[in-house]
């Protein structure tokens, strides 16, 4: 596991540290939460997705067409 090394002025420091405390967390712990929250991949469709989505499609509907047999093959 990789470790950061940052420097941030005094008062955020102490911020961090009361917000870390008030989650029950050493404050490595949510600096880390923080950071795999803001870096890592989205974890929900963005806002507003399915109004801007859903319903929106035009023209003919969209048909499937028979798929055939299914393909036995050997173990």
């Amino acid at each position: 596991m990789a470790q950061l090394h940052f420097y941030v002025p005094d008062e955020v420091e102490a911020q961090l540290r009361n917000k870390a405390s008030q989650a029950k967390l050493p404050l490595s712990r949510y600096l880390a939460n923080l950071v795999k929250r803001e870096a890592g991949p989205p974890s929900q469709w963005p806002e507003g997705y399915f109004e801007q989505v859903f319903g929106q499609g035009q023209g003919e509907p969209l048909v499937r067409p028979p798929q055939g047999e299914y393909e036995e093959r050997p173990d």
